[in-house]
């Protein structure tokens, strides 16, 4: 049976660089900036923690095949790709300059994916960097939609600066939620490194992200100081909708020989967040 799939031809796609325009020179964000929720700020943190040295990556293994791509509408969709991934890096640098200020240890988190990141970049193979940002992009992409779908989640964010960074952050991912992945299909393809990287990507990812979150915990005195606060948490995060089976299944949906991120339609989810976001930034 061949591992490799032939790609689907390319749709037209809108993918715009916006420029959010967000400043905490004057910002008032508190230390749990998410629902007032320990465990839910630290996780939120430390994602914006490693989304700088991350998105460079995204680009730097997309950038390497850009000489192969020979489909004009592809090969338009990765400069798309390639702005938004350089201003989110941009815009959570700032942010995680903020969440510093607030004893978080955005610069430590952002030291060690710069380090692993550039260990990965020097030994993997470029194919299977690619396939990492593709696996990654699927997770941003799933959450990022779960996000857009959710008031109640968005609402957790007590200021406007981060409810807005973050909603026009997935916004951009669910537009580009394809790019990489169709970078992988047209260059290699091949369904073996494709599913057998996500595999790494559920370990790796997943308990990279539990050490971040931990490590920040024992940074924060409160935390410390009451643990059991930090349990119910813990708690707390069952119900959220980052941690439902819809999106777990989403996650595994990647698995299918198959599958395309295309396969999860969100025209319509974009054509309102557009419009909402829009006149608040300029492209």
């Amino acid at each position: 049976m061949p591992t490799a799939v032939t790609p689907r031809p390319i749709p037209e796609r809108t993918i715009s660089v916006r420029r959010p325009g967000l400043s905490y020179a004057d910002d008032r964000t508190p230390r749990y900036f998410v629902a007032d929720d320990i465990l839910r700020s630290h996780i939120a943190a430390m994602l914006s923690s490693v989304f700088p040295e991350g998105e460079d990556f995204f680009v730097r293994s997309v950038k390497a095949y850009r000489n192969q791509i020979t489909d004009p509408v592809l090969k338009e969709q990765v400069k798309g790709f390639i702005g938004q991934e350089a201003l989110h890096g941009r815009e959570h640098r700032a942010f995680n300059d903020r969440l510093h200020e607030l004893g978080y240890p955005t610069r430590f988190t952002d030291k060690r994916v710069k380090i692993g990141l550039g260990i990965l970049g020097k030994v993997a193979p470029k194919a299977h960097q690619l396939a990492v940002t593709a696996a990654l992009e699927h997770y941003t992409a799933t959450l990022a939609e779960a996000l857009l779908r959710d008031d109640k989640a968005r609402d957790e964010f007590v200021t406007d600066e981060t409810r807005t960074l973050f909603t026009w952050h997935a916004l951009e991912e669910t537009e580009h939620k394809s790019v990489a992945f169709d970078v992988f299909q047209h260059v290699s393809g091949e369904r073996r490194v494709r599913v057998g990287t996500m595999y790494a990507i559920h370990v790796g990812f997943l308990f990279a992200m539990t050490m971040s979150v931990t490590i920040s915990l024992l940074f924060d005195r409160y935390a410390r100081r009451h643990p059991l606060k930090v349990l119910r948490s813990l708690g707390r995060l069952r119900t959220h909708v980052f941690f439902q089976p819809a999106v777990l299944r989403r996650l595994k949906d990647y698995d299918r020989a198959d599958f395309h991120p295309d396969d999860h339609d969100t025209v319509e989810l974009l054509d309102r967040w557009r419009a909402e976001l829009g006149p608040r930034m300029a492209a």
